[in-house]
């Protein structure tokens, strides 16, 4: 994939602790910073806390809605899709995008994760799931850096 700008998904869970918020609301706006655009779940979690830190940032966020209805998205979201499929929607979210962040999150970060490891989309956990072939690491920067391919 080589469109501009570049589509970063953040993937996590519905329901955070503060700290999780906290860390996905800097991840996403670091992404707006850096000009990137913003694709998640668009519900809420980790997802409206990316979306908020992106939003503020002036960036673009895009939520993948599982329902058929735009309202369920969180405010963050400036473009809501409804798609009516459900989690199935956790395919479209790793095709839709360039890389991956999974921050904390549980089954259903899980399957993203597959997802994107399946169409070979860079993915990287932040506090989420312990995969082989799926780089850990400790800050959002460090997630940040990899999914930008920083040297």
């Amino acid at each position: 994939m080589s469109r501009e700008p570049k589509i970063i998904a953040v993937i996590g869970g519905r329901e955070c602790d503060r700290q999780v918020y906290e860390k996905a609301y800097t991840v996403g706006k670091a992404i707006a910073e850096r000009g990137a655009v913003l694709v998640c779940g668009g519900k809420t979690g980790v997802m409206e806390a990316a979306c908020r830190g992106a939003a503020e940032a002036g960036g673009l966020t895009i939520g993948i809605l599982p329902g058929y209805d735009d309202r369920e998205a969180n405010k963050w979201v400036k473009i809501a899709i409804p798609t009516g499929v459900g989690i199935a929607r956790n395919s479209i979210i790793a095709c839709a995008c360039h890389a991956a962040i999974a921050i904390d999150g549980s089954y259903g970060t899980l399957s993203e994760i597959a997802y994107c490891k399946q169409m070979d989309r860079p993915v990287v956990s932040l506090g989420s799931w312990k995969i082989e072939g799926v780089p850990q690491v400790e800050s959002a920067e460090e997630a940040l850096s990899f999914v930008f391919n920083d040297e």
